[in-house]
């Protein structure tokens, strides 16, 4: 084992015994859940006024290039079977 793999396997144990020590108090355990849980809805928050914003400017949002890019990607598969099947169809 080299000095890189070394060194990460010792820092996942100190920060796994870490998280135990942290957590093993149940109510230093739920503080830390309801924090987590602010900064997610924080965020969500953030993410719907950002793509607002972006709408209202006439930009088009992130959730919308990932819809495209969803579409495309199903596309590119539909392509390809149909490619297969071309290919099956010029071999007989």
């Amino acid at each position: 084992m080299g000095i890189r793999q070394d060194l990460k396997k010792q820092a996942l144990g100190m920060s796994q015994l870490a998280m135990e020590k942290l957590m093993a108090d149940e109510k230093r355990a739920m503080t830390i859940a309801q924090a987590l849980g602010s900064v997610q809805r924080g965020k969500q928050a953030l993410d719907r006024g950002q793509e607002e914003l972006m709408r209202v400017l006439s930009f088009a949002p992130r959730s919308d290039f990932k819809a495209v890019g969803k579409k495309l990607s199903g596309l590119k598969r539909r392509l390809r079977e149909l490619d297969e099947k071309l290919e099956e169809i010029s071999r007989q």
